[in-house]
């Protein structure tokens, strides 16, 4: 089978994760398969769906390299194919115009078929009996059948489903007298208009029927089709719904796997039997697990970054985020997680995506964005960070060359481009300080003494000795002299000349600094 996937998404001005997640998993899914990776803009929400929220979906598409193999499908411009399948239904009576009352024109409504039994996607589950209540009225008509149960609380709540749910229907009064059977009426109720009202109703009995798929993550699903109602297809202003259309577009995509979050998976139920009426394969179906925050609730913007945007402006990088979000409810079934493009095409199948729900964890992928940023071209990175200071205003003066050096010391210590401000303190003696950590240090008398044997002992040789070799060892001997474990004074001088606790190795941090900003920061420290 050649495979053809589609990313059908509604573009609003925003890309969510969730949904850019499913486009990744599509087309990882063609990759690996040697298929179609297909984009559906499913623009029928024309206040929404504008032109700009168009180009912001494929600006993000792009910028994540999710290229498509065939010609964008605008799904608003197929609408006379979707209205035209509903009318094919409406005439061999797959779908029904229910009465309305007043002028508004009734909208068209999709049956569920009450003959199923040489349907592969329904099968029987057996007897079932459900208690209703007798005060209320039973309804029974081609539209499907009304009828009221009581909760815990004793209160009436109303209920409707399709006839197809209530195969081999009797239903008894409060003494236990059977008072209607549905097979010896269907006929009438399904060619007629006329509704049935049965008082004083107590009992149903009926044989249970189940729609049911082979999901290929999550396994085997079923809905009772007791619990299905028909369907609106067509809206009463000739507006075809998102059901018709979205199944109407995989027919004329010739869409073979349908991958998306298992949110759908009650439209997939019913989409089943839309594809059946319509004479077409039923696609294979793969439901993708929810992405979840802390709590296990669904990942939304109060949660933080929840779009692709937010993560680009932020300064991550593309493949970064493709490679997290890759491994969102997916593994390649060893230690792997940082993996090219390449070797996620490879190892990707459906099979090992998870049924469970994914929690997004931004620290995860703030390590992952620090890999790909470690290995970035140096020449790059530095032009990156560069323009990035730059923006944030505070380049003037500096001169490039040294800034390449701190930018290539800094590289694999930083995560995300914006942190470049933090390296103020390299040009500026001026710069931000952790006061609760330099106050917690000033209080630490050993560590003082320590690092006033440090200045003594630099400001006594030659400028020409201070090097790499003589910073850790007028170190050593602070930190012998003065009890102090060996490398626990790196800390102490790292707030004493930064501020900060984080950071480059402090001796590579004090050469770079320079004797004269070294010594003249320990002297302010000490003072």
């Amino acid at each position: 089978m050649d495979i053809r996937v589609r990313f059908a998404p509604s573009p609003t001005g925003h890309v969510h994760i969730g949904n850019i997640r499913t486009a990744i998993f599509n087309w990882l899914f063609a990759r690996h398969g040697g298929g179609k990776f297909l984009l559906r803009v499913e623009d029928t929400d024309k206040e929404r769906s504008t032109q700009a929220a168009i180009d912001t979906l494929l600006e993000c598409m792009g910028w994540l390299g999710l290229d498509y193999d065939e010609e964008i499908f605008y799904q608003g411009r197929n609408a006379a194919a979707h209205v035209g399948a509903a009318e094919k239904m409406l005439s061999n009576g797959q779908a029904y115009r229910p009465k309305v009352a007043g002028p508004e024109p009734a909208p068209v409504i999709f049956r569920i078929p009450w003959d199923t039994d040489n349907s592969s996607s329904v099968r029987i589950a057996g007897d079932a009996e459900i208690q209703i209540d007798p005060a209320m009225p039973v309804k029974i008509g081609r539209t499907g059948i009304q009828f009221s149960q009581l909760n815990e609380k004793g209160k009436s709540t109303e209920r409707s489903a399709s006839l197809a749910g209530y195969h081999q229907l009797k239903i008894f009064d409060a003494s236990g007298v059977l008072v209607f059977e549905i097979e010896k009426e269907i006929g009438n109720i399904l060619n007629n208009d006329a509704v049935t009202e049965l008082a004083n109703c107590a009992k149903f009995a009926f044989q249970r029927r189940e729609v049911v798929f082979k999901d290929i993550i999550k396994g085997e699903l079923a809905k009772p089709l007791d619990t299905m109602k028909d369907l609106v297809i067509v809206r009463g202003d000739g507006t075809p719904v998102f059901h018709l259309a979205n199944v109407c577009d995989d027919i004329g995509q010739k869409i073979t796997h349908i991958i998306r979050g298992d949110d759908h998976v009650e439209n997939t139920y019913r989409h089943i039997f839309l594809f059946a009426a319509l004479g077409f394969p039923i696609p294979q179906y793969g439901h993708l697990p929810m992405i979840v925050n802390q709590a296990g609730k669904p990942y939304s913007k109060r949660d933080g970054d929840a779009y692709v945007g937010d993560f680009r402006s932020k300064g991550y990088l593309p493949e970064a985020l493709f490679n997290y979000l890759s491994l969102l409810g997916w593994s390649p079934g060893d230690d792997r997680e940082k993996m090219s493009r390449g070797e996620l095409v490879e190892a990707f199948t459906l099979e090992r995506v998870k049924s469970s729900s994914a929690q997004f964890d931004i620290n995860k992928l703030g390590n992952m964005n620090g890999q790909y940023m470690a290995e970035m071209d140096p020449a790059v990175f530095t032009e990156k960070t560069w323009q990035i200071a730059g923006s944030q205003g505070w380049t003037a003066g500096i001169d490039l060359t040294y800034f390449a050096k701190i930018a290539k010391l800094m590289q694999s210590r930083m995560k995300l481009f914006p942190q470049v401000s933090t390296w103020k303190y390299f040009f500026f003696d001026e710069f931000e300080k952790d006061e609760k950590a330099s106050a917690k240090l000033l209080a630490d008398r050993k560590s003082v003494d320590a690092i006033k044997y440090v200045l003594e002992n630099l400001s006594s040789g030659p400028e020409s000795e201070f090097s790499l070799d003589s910073i850790q060892k007028s170190i050593r001997e602070a930190e012998s002299l003065n009890g102090i474990q060996e490398g626990k004074l790196n800390q102490p001088l790292r707030i004493a000349l930064t501020g900060q606790t984080t950071g480059a190795g402090i001796y590579e941090t004090a050469e770079m600094l320079g004797r004269e900003k070294t010594l003249k920061r320990l002297k302010t420290f000490i003072s």
